[in-house]
């Protein structure tokens, strides 16, 4: 059974990203027009299960699924869409997940929605903190039930996600957004 941990953050997992977002540029090559960091592990003092997500964007996610056998290579299992149509999702590590990769196809809407999430928490330390003693407590009281976990996040995180996009949204009106991994 998978224990639910929660640790502070820790600066070596931009490294991690970087590294891992180079093997990515290896494996889809041209099909591949950038790769964001993403999730909890992306945002400095943020305390976060010690899984990097990376966010592929491809020209064609159709064309993904050629590229397979070179993610199984590197350790990935595929999972298909996981249910997020026009994803296709690859964790790698079992058990003692290490990675989780989100591909989608440019202007996905997910994209938007990840990175405001994402940028929203970097530039909003209060909420993070509230996210972050959220994940602890949940971790603590489920240390064995990631689902219960999971569950227990979901009405924050769409609270600060409806916050994010209107944030996102504002900032993008006002010229002042660009994107960084």
């Amino acid at each position: 059974m998978r224990k639910v941990e929660v640790v502070p953050h820790h600066p070596a997992w931009s490294e991690r990203f970087e590294e891992e977002a180079q093997k990515l540029r290896e494996v889809f090559g041209e099909e591949l027009i950038r790769v964001y960091h993403i999730g909890s592990t992306s945002v400095p003092g943020l305390e976060a299960k010690p899984v990097i997500d990376l966010l592929p964007v491809v020209k064609e996610i159709s064309r993904v699924d050629r590229f397979r056998p070179p993610m199984e290579a590197l350790g990935y299992e595929a999972m298909g869409e996981y249910g997020i149509p026009g994803r296709r999702f690859f964790r790698k590590g079992g058990e003692n997940r290490t990675h989780h990769v989100h591909v989608f196809e440019e202007g996905h809407s997910d994209i938007r929605r990840h990175l405001a999430f994402r940028d929203y928490l970097r530039t909003h330390p209060e909420e993070a903190a509230r996210y972050g003693a959220l994940k602890q407590r949940l971790a603590h009281r489920f240390p064995t039930d990631l689902k219960a976990y999971m569950d227990g996040k979901d009405g924050l995180i769409k609270e600060i996600e409806a916050l994010a996009l209107q944030w996102h949204r504002e900032k993008h009106r006002e010229g002042k957004m660009t994107p960084s991994s």
